[in-house]
């Protein structure tokens, strides 16, 4: 089994920053894409951002030039760097790991407001 543990949610203000980490462990061989999606309330699951195992990566429109992804392979973790944020960025983020089938994370809570 693989799991994976985010950590670094939490309560920010308007134009703060979070960094999420997500680290993965278990039975693992290799990790190929990693990356992170996000829940709001009410609203479908949506994904934020990915990294390739060659360190390509993906934004989504709604946080391109805000949010930064990147990995470290030797500790199995991706993380989300997130700056800017705004009110519309709250929700539950959600780590994915591609180790041959997708592995999920738990969720972390993000909430912006004042």
């Amino acid at each position: 089994q693989v799991q994976l543990v985010e950590s670094g949610g939490g309560l920010v203000q308007p134009g703060g920053s979070l960094r999420l980490s997500c680290a993965a462990s278990g039975r693992i061989v290799t990790i190929y894409d990693m990356g992170w999606f996000r829940q709001a309330p009410g609203k479908q699951r949506e994904f934020v951002a990915g990294i390739t195992r060659e360190g390509s990566t993906n934004p989504a429109d709604a946080v391109k030039g805000r949010f930064t992804i990147s990995r470290d392979d030797a500790s199995n973790t991706v993380y989300l760097q997130m700056i800017s944020l705004k009110p519309e960025d709250t929700a539950v983020y959600y780590c994915y790991a591609d180790v041959g089938w997708r592995a999920w994370g738990q969720g972390t809570q993000v909430t912006v407001s004042s």
